[in-house]
C-alpha cells in the first residue's frame, strides 16, 4: 500500500494558456479576472490544482516566455492585486497553484540584459553568456537554437556574440554566476510569498552550459525531414551534469515554505529523465515531466512498453513522495490529442491518462475535445513560426481560445479573438457537452469522480501491463482491492480475458454488467472493472 503523503500526489493538474482561458474586458486576449470567473468549471470538473503558463511583462517576442520582469504582471493579463485575488479565489475552493517559472533565459529587454549589454565592463555584463568570436570571426562555437539556426547573436557595439538557446529576443542567462542564482531564487521568494503552491520550470535541463563550450559531435542519425538542431547531439548545451545541484538547490528552496512542488520541463530519454529527481529519487524535482505518451507510437504494445520502461527505470525502491510518476498527453507546444489520434480514441487516451499510477496533467479544453484549429498564414500569431518560416503554423493551432457556448465568439470574449476558433465550436464547448449525458465532458468528470472514490487509482500499483492484440490492459490494486483497466486502442472489435464488474466505460453505458472470462469491446472502447 502506498501512502499518499503529499497534496500534489493526489492532484490532477490542469494546464492554462492564460491567453486563450477567458477573457474579462474585451480586447480577444484571456486574463486573470477571466480565469478566476471560471473556477467553478475546474472544481466542478474534479480539478485541484491549476497550472498558469507565463502571465509576467514581456514584449512577447514568444508569448511570455521572454521575462522582462520575473516579479510583475504584464497589464494585459491584470495586476497583482487580480493575482493574489485569483490565488486566494482557488485556496478558497481548496485548489492550489502553479506558476511557470523561465529560468533558462529573460527577454532582451529585460533590465538586466540592457545593462549586460551596454558594455563590455558592465557590471552585469556577466549575468548573460558572452563570448568572443571564433578565429574566422563567426560564432563561438556550432550551438544551435532550439527554434532554428545558430544560437549565438553578434552584437556590434559590443563586440561579441550572446547565446540565445531559442529566439534572438532571448538571451540565455549565465547560472554560473552567484548573482544570477540569487536573483532568480529571490524571484521564487516573490511568489512562494505570495502563495503560489509550486513551479513548472521551463526547460529545465538547459540551464546550465558547459563551461569550455565545446563543439556539439554530429549526429550519425539524422536524415531529411528532421529538425535542424537534430544534426547535432546537444552534448554541451544541455543535460549538463552542473544542472542537478542546481535543481536540488531550488527544491532545497521551496521545502523551506512547506509542502511546495517542483516540475520540471524536460525533453530527454527515459532514463535521464529520472535523473531529474535527485540521488536516489529525492531531492530534485518531485515532477520531471514525463512526455512519452506525446511522442507515443498509438497502438496497444507501444503504450504498454512506455509503462513498462518508465515504471521501470522509476529510482527503487520508492517510498512514499520519492520518484513518484507523472503523465502528459498534450500542453501548448503540442499538438492536441484528438488531432493525433482522432476523437474517438482520445476518450480512450482520456481513460488512460487517468487511470495510471501518478500525477496527471489536463491541458485546457481537452476535457471538452478541442482540436487542433488550421491557422490560416494571414492570422498566424506565434512568434517562432513568424520568425523561422517552415516550421508550419507553429504552435498557434493547439493554443486557440477556450470554448465555453455556441455563441459567435464561443463564450470567450466580447470582442474579437486573438486566434480564430474551430470550425466545430458549436457543439465541442462546455454549455452543450454539460448538457449530454454521453459527451467528452461527461466523461472526463466520470473518470475524475471514479480516481478520487478507488483507492486503486490513487496510490496503488500497476500490475500486469500487457498487450492482448490491440487491446491494453493493466491493473491497478492497493491492498487486496483492485480495478483492471481494459483500452481497446484499434476501431475494430476486440476480446480480451478479463473478470469483474464494469464500473465505467468510455461510452458511458455498460456500469454494473458482469464480465466472466471474456471482455468483448467495442471499437474505440475503454473500460474499468472492479475486481
Amino acid at each position: 500500500m502506498t501512502e499518499l503523503r503529499h497534496w500534489w500526489q493526489r492532484a490532477v493538474i490542469y494546464q492554462v494558456y492564460p491567453r486563450s482561458f477567458q477573457d474579462s474586458d474585451g480586447d480577444g486576449i484571456g486574463d486573470l479576472r477571466g480565469i478566476a470567473s471560471r473556477l467553478d468549471h475546474l472544481h466542478d470538473l474534479g480539478i485541484d490544482t491549476v497550472w498558469l503558463s507565463p502571465i509576467y511583462p514581456s514584449p512577447m517576442a514568444d508569448f511570455g516566455y521572454d521575462v522582462a520582469d520575473y516579479t510583475g504582471i504584464d497589464p494585459m493579463f491584470g495586476t497583482l492585486a487580480d493575482f493574489d485575488a485569483l490565488v486566494a479565489a482557488l485556496h478558497g475552493r481548496g485548489m492550489r497553484l502553479v506558476l511557470d517559472y523561465v529560468p533558462n533565459h529573460s527577454s532582451d529587454r529585460h533590465p538586466w540584459f540592457l545593462e549586460s549589454r551596454s558594455s563590455r565592463t558592465d557590471p552585469k555584463r556577466d549575468w548573460y553568456v558572452w563570448r568572443d568570436p571564433a578565429p574566422d570571426g563567426g560564432p563561438p562555437n556550432n550551438w544551435l537554437s532550439h527554434f532554428g539556426g545558430i544560437a549565438w547573436e553578434w552584437d556590434a557595439s559590443t563586440g561579441q556574440y550572446y547565446l540565445h538557446s531559442f529566439l534572438k529576443e532571448q538571451p540565455d542567462l549565465n547560472w554560473r554566476n552567484p548573482a544570477v542564482k540569487r536573483a532568480m531564487f529571490d524571484a521564487l521568494r516573490f511568489w512562494l510569498d505570495r502563495g503560489v503552491d509550486g513551479f513548472r520550470v521551463d526547460v529545465m535541463w538547459c540551464m546550465v552550459k558547459d563551461a569550455l563550450f565545446r563543439d556539439n559531435p554530429p549526429n550519425p542519425d539524422w536524415r531529411p525531414g528532421m529538425s535542424t538542431r537534430d544534426r547535432l547531439i546537444p552534448v554541451y548545451d544541455a543535460d549538463r551534469p552542473e544542472t542537478m545541484a542546481l535543481v536540488a538547490e531550488m527544491r532545497a528552496l521551496l521545502d523551506g515554505y512547506g509542502d511546495r512542488l517542483l516540475i520540471g520541463e524536460i525533453y530527454l530519454p527515459v532514463e535521464r529523465l529520472v535523473a531529474y529527481y535527485g540521488p536516489e529519487g529525492k531531492g530534485g524535482a518531485q515532477m520531471p515531466y514525463n512526455f512519452t505518451l506525446i511522442k507515443a507510437r498509438w497502438a496497444a504494445e507501444s503504450v504498454a512498453e512506455i509503462i513498462r520502461r518508465y515504471e521501470a527505470a522509476l529510482p527503487q525502491p520508492a517510498p512514499p513522495g520519492v520518484a513518484w510518476p507523472n503523465w502528459v498527453l498534450s500542453n501548448h507546444d503540442q499538438s492536441r490529442i484528438g488531432t493525433r489520434i482522432g476523437p474517438a480514441q482520445a476518450r480512450v487516451a482520456a481513460m488512460l491518462l487517468l487511470t495510471l499510477r501518478g500525477t496527471p496533467t489536463i491541458y485546457y479544453g481537452e476535457e471538452i475535445g478541442m482540436l487542433d484549429v488550421p491557422i490560416p498564414p494571414a492570422l498566424v500569431q506565434d512568434p517562432a513560426e513568424k520568425r523561422q518560416p517552415g516550421i508550419g503554423q507553429g504552435r498557434d493551432p493547439e493554443r486557440t481560445p477556450m470554448v465555453w457556448d455556441a455563441s459567435a465568439e464561443g463564450g470567450f470574449t466580447r470582442g474579437k479573438p486573438w486566434l480564430p476558433l474551430g470550425a466545430d465550436h458549436g457543439r465541442v464547448n462546455v454549455a452543450v457537452e454539460a448538457e449530454d449525458p454521453q459527451s467528452m465532458l461527461a466523461l472526463y468528470r466520470a473518470l475524475l469522480a471514479l480516481r478520487r472514490r478507488e483507492p486503486a487509482l490513487g496510490g496503488g500499483a500497476v500490475e500486469e501491463v500487457r498487450a492482448d492484440g490491440g487491446v491494453l490492459c493493466f491493473v491497478r490494486r492497493e491492498g487486496a482491492s483492485g480495478v483492471a483497466v481494459a483500452l481497446n486502442m484499434t476501431g475494430a472489435p476486440a476480446e480480451t480475458a478479463a473478470t469483474g464488474r464494469i464500473v465505467l466505460s468510455t461510452q458511458l453505458d455498460r456500469r454494473g454488467e458482469e464480465v466472466a472470462g471474456t471482455l468483448r469491446l467495442r471499437p474505440d472502447e475503454g473500460v474499468v472493472l472492479a475486481e
